[in-house]
């Protein structure tokens, strides 16, 4: 097999790529530095102002997606196929994590948090593979799962845990029926990052507070991530650098799992 250079192999120009919970913290990362690699990028977030806004950052467009509702995540891909003329990228990032714990939670405190991280990604999964199908050359499709699809981080999160378990086992198998069509599919597992929905380290909610305190005391490089870091790894996954990997998950923790 021919060796393609560097430049090559990181370069997503002629790529269309759809980024979920695109408009701030990870989900806006991932987007930049696939909009960077020459990627055109739909920004897909529930905040219509907040996606207008980070896609006029990375000259992309944006659109308001309840990634839970089937016929927006449709109306989502259609779009990206009538303003850019495919899909070629997925990355399912939109997620929720409400902590509560599981003596003091309802029915619904479940099925909310299921049915937008593993629900949401199902549905976007598909939309987006039968378009892969269809166009006949291929995809990735990266799904952010979180250490706690490998290791419980606190008490209160039991739901948000139940739906990245869930997220990593659809992940291998998922992998498994689209490996066919040069379809890859991975996940990445985030440990603490500094976003929006953690407060940027400071979050207001006391609860959240006490439990990021806890989990910085356990993080070996003794910091959280920045977003970035994570927009790094899914650049790697979206591009011919990991042509070889499907139903992987790779850990980007700061070694948390190591403690």
């Amino acid at each position: 097999m021919e060796q393609k250079p560097i430049s090559e192999l990181m370069n997503l120009s002629g790529k269309v790529a759809i980024v979920t919970g695109g408009a701030m913290g990870i989900g806006y990362a991932i987007a930049a530095r696939l909009a960077e690699a020459g990627a055109k990028v739909l920004v897909a977030d529930k905040n219509a102002a907040a996606a207008e806004a980070a896609a006029a950052k990375i000259v992309g467009i944006a659109m308001s997606v309840d990634v839970s509702d089937k016929a927006q995540v449709e109306a989502m891909v259609a779009k990206a196929v009538s303003e850019f003329g495919g899909v070629d990228i997925l990355v399912n990032n939109a997620g929720i994590y409400p902590t509560v714990p599981v003596l003091a939670a309802t029915k619904e405190d479940f099925e909310k948090i299921i049915h937008v991280n593993l629900i949401g990604a199902f549905l976007a999964a598909k939309a987006a593979a039968k378009q892969m199908i269809a166009q006949g050359r291929g995809g990735k499709i990266i799904n952010i799962t979180s250490i706690d699809a490998l290791h419980p981080s606190s008490v209160g999160l039991a739901f948000y845990d139940a739906s990245k378990h869930g997220l990593w086992g659809f992940t291998k198998n998922l992998a498994l029926e689209l490996a066919p069509h040069n379809i890859w599919v991975n996940a990445i597992a985030p440990g603490g990052v500094l976003t929006p929905g953690t407060g940027l380290g400071q979050p207001a909610d006391p609860i959240l507070a006490k439990t990021m305190e806890a989990f910085l005391g356990k993080i070996p490089m003794h910091r959280m991530a920045d977003a970035d870091e994570i927009g790094k790894v899914a650049l790697f996954l979206a591009s011919d650098l990991s042509s070889y990997m499907t139903g992987s998950q790779i850990v980007v923790d700061g070694g948390t799992l190591l403690a």
